[in-house]
């Protein structure tokens, strides 16, 4: 029998992983957000690429059903998969580089989610802030837990967007992804193509790409970001596995292709 993916069912997801989902449904409101980004995207803390990959051999995802490996493990896996297809070089690059914003539980705190110990502000499927959350989001009981659900400001269907204002102009729950795409996004020699940075950004956001969520939201133009989405999301959950890999074995493989789209020098995060 074929292996199951994202079963959140009581019988088969783990009581830290529900948890997870009630904390973040709880705490990710749009002044929340408006916080973590005056916190995080500040790109002035230096670190090679190389380095923040092996900082993620010291994290265990707690919102993942499936594998509990340490993240770098899950990173390597996508890439590999990838480049096994035979896909171009930039993607299997995002394989291996996707969840890479989860190195902000070196400077995170329990207080606001992004530590090894409270992870609710870092990982998890995403949804957008200030507007009605949808029932396709996991656990849809905790929704009404979110303090804007109470807010007339954010309790509709739009919400505080304009009908029709497109994925870009959506804020999303403040996690990995995000800061990643922003960090790329102020990355002086980043060259990585539209597509790349799309499959960053959007990875998580479940509710949408999987859920079929906020099409009132959305333009015509959103898509390719789906096709592009899906595309990447057969190499992000289907490749978990129990294999493990030497990081440093594959870095003469990978540092090159790094290199090629993101420069020689550090990252500022």
């Amino acid at each position: 029998m074929d292996k199951v993916f994202r079963d959140y069912r009581e019988s088969k997801a783990k009581a830290a992983v529900k948890e997870h989902y009630r904390k973040m449904r709880a705490n990710q409101t749009v002044s929340y957000v408006e916080k973590m980004k005056k916190k995080y995207l500040t790109y002035d803390k230096p670190l090679m690429l190389w380095d923040a990959l092996k900082n993620l051999d010291d994290l265990i995802d707690v919102s993942d059903p499936d594998l509990d490996l340490p993240n770098v493990q899950h990173l390597i896996q996508s890439a590999e998969a990838i480049r096994r297809d035979k896909r171009a070089d930039w993607m299997q690059l995002v394989g291996l580089i996707h969840d890479l914003g989860k190195i902000m539980f070196l400077w995170g705190s329990d207080e606001d989610g992004t530590s090894q110990k409270e992870q609710w502000g870092m990982v998890g499927d995403v949804f957008v802030v200030g507007c009605t959350l949808p029932n396709s989001c996991v656990y849809p009981e905790f929704n009404s837990l979110n303090p804007d659900m109470s807010d007339s400001r954010y309790n509709s269907l739009t919400g505080k967007y304009k009908k029709g204002c497109g994925l870009k102009n959506l804020e999303l729950a403040w996690g990995h992804d995000e800061y990643l795409f922003q960090v790329l996004e102020h990355h002086s020699t980043n060259r990585l193509p539209e597509e790349a940075m799309a499959m960053i950004r959007y990875h998580s956001f479940y509710p949408w790409h999987s859920g079929n969520s906020y099409t009132e939201l959305l333009q015509r133009e959103d898509e390719k970001y789906l096709n592009w989405i899906r595309d990447f999301n057969k190499y992000d959950l289907y490749t978990k596995s129990n294999q493990t890999y030497d990081l440093d074995s594959l870095k003469n493989y990978y540092l090159p292709i790094a290199e090629k789209y993101l420069g020689k020098g550090p990252i500022y995060w």
